[in-house]
């Protein structure tokens, strides 16, 4: 458990920062923002289709919510009274050795506030909690697998079913429980999921596919990514951006395509039509961090592929051609940059190169969030 507590009052009128992102790897990066400012906004991609969150998808077709909770749980402020105790109850995973059957009869005694997790909870905090427990307990199928659940992706299933198969009400009833520093909201409130095509012509369906952390890498590299209806179908599927996330974009202060799985977190999140538009239509300055490790999923793509492609994507949710969407590239050439970093190339398409140290002793290759952070906010006009 994160042991930060924070002076939040300085942050309050702290800068609009907007992420395009997903999963875990901008999660230091949260925390430390949250030194700064508490209006941070998190555009996170729904389309986990592996692990507990495939589980929870396939009984009740739904979004993804396992990222939002990650990302709901890196805002909360562990500071307030029970933010320790939430945290600890939302990242609570039931183990993968136990029956069903008791893991079962663990999830009842949570419901019943009978288990040392709620009991530790603000008596303030318990009852709500307790409701979308047992509320998922009535819901749930009879064969539903309990191994390895989280309890948290858990109550946001059960708030998203009991409020019209809704995020965004769950979302805001459990960012003020958790007293999250900043807004958390899915790119597309639908139950879809990302297929792609691959340079070799295979078509490949299903986040967990694509991300190399379940079935190995992929053979050929990405060639284009779409969303489709179902994980048995490659038919595409065209979304419209949330209308509090163009909210959000129109007035952030900063844009950032930051670091992680590029197709699967950065670029699944601008795929819904509307996003592009509304990217262009913000003068702010707009920020790509590649990533200077490897992933999976950039096979054959160096830093200026990476900026072609984001660029293309924004165009195909609305962008106009000549508009700017991405202006900076923050960069650390110190690192090994897997596909190459040809900072010549980068500045003849016209993006600003900011080269600058990311990544200290303790963190290297990898970036290290206060200098990074630091790096980000000094972007901002």
């Amino acid at each position: 458990m994160p042991d930060e507590s924070f002076d939040l009052s300085i942050a309050e009128n702290g800068p609009r920062c907007l992420f395009f992102s997903g999963g875990t790897a901008l999660r230091g990066v949260s925390r430390e923002l949250m030194r700064h400012t508490a209006n941070s906004v998190h555009v996170i991609t729904p389309y986990d289709s592996g692990g507990s969150s495939a589980v929870l998808r396939r009984a009740f077709g739904m979004p993804a919510v396992g990222d939002i909770r990650n990302r709901l749980m890196a805002l909360a402020d562990l500071s307030e009274k029970g933010g320790r105790e939430i945290f600890a109850l939302f990242t609570y995973r039931f183990s993968r050795k136990e029956s069903n059957a008791d893991l079962a009869a663990e999830l009842r005694r949570i419901a019943q506030g009978k288990h040392i997790l709620v009991n530790l909870l603000p008596e303030t905090k318990r009852p709500l909690i307790q409701d979308h427990i047992q509320y998922f307990l009535q819901v749930m199928p009879a064969d539903f697998d309990l191994r390895g659940a989280s309890i948290g992706n858990i109550v946001l299933t059960a708030g998203y079913l009991s409020h019209g198969r809704r995020l965004a009400p769950v979302i805001e009833i459990f960012s003020r429980l958790a007293g999250v520093r900043g807004a958390v909201c899915p790119a597309v409130d639908r139950d879809l999921h990302l297929a792609a095509e691959l340079a070799d012509g295979d078509i490949v369906v299903g986040q967990h596919l694509l991300t190399g952390k379940e079935t190995g890498p992929l053979s050929s590299p990405i060639k284009r990514v779409w969303q489709t209806q179902a994980l048995d179908s490659a038919a595409p599927v065209v979304s419209s951006a949330e209308r509090d996330v163009c909210a959000h974009i129109e007035s952030a202060d900063l844009i950032c395509y930051p670091v992680g799985s590029f197709y699967s977190s950065v670029v699944a999140n601008l795929l819904p039509q509307g996003i592009g538009a509304c990217v262009a239509a913000n003068p702010c300055p707009k920020v790509f961090v590649p990533n200077p490790v490897g992933d999976p999923e950039l096979l054959g793509h160096g830093v200026t592929d990476q900026v072609r492609v984001l660029r293309r994507y924004l165009q195909l949710s609305g962008a106009p051609e000549a508009a700017e969407v991405l202006g900076i590239v923050l960069v650390d050439r110190n690192q090994p940059y897997p596909g190459g970093l040809d900072i010549s190339a980068l500045e003849h398409l016209g993006v600003t190169v900011v080269d600058t140290s990311l990544a200290s002793a303790e963190s290297a290759p990898c970036f290290d969030p206060v200098l990074l952070t630091e790096a980000l906010l000094s972007c901002l006009p």
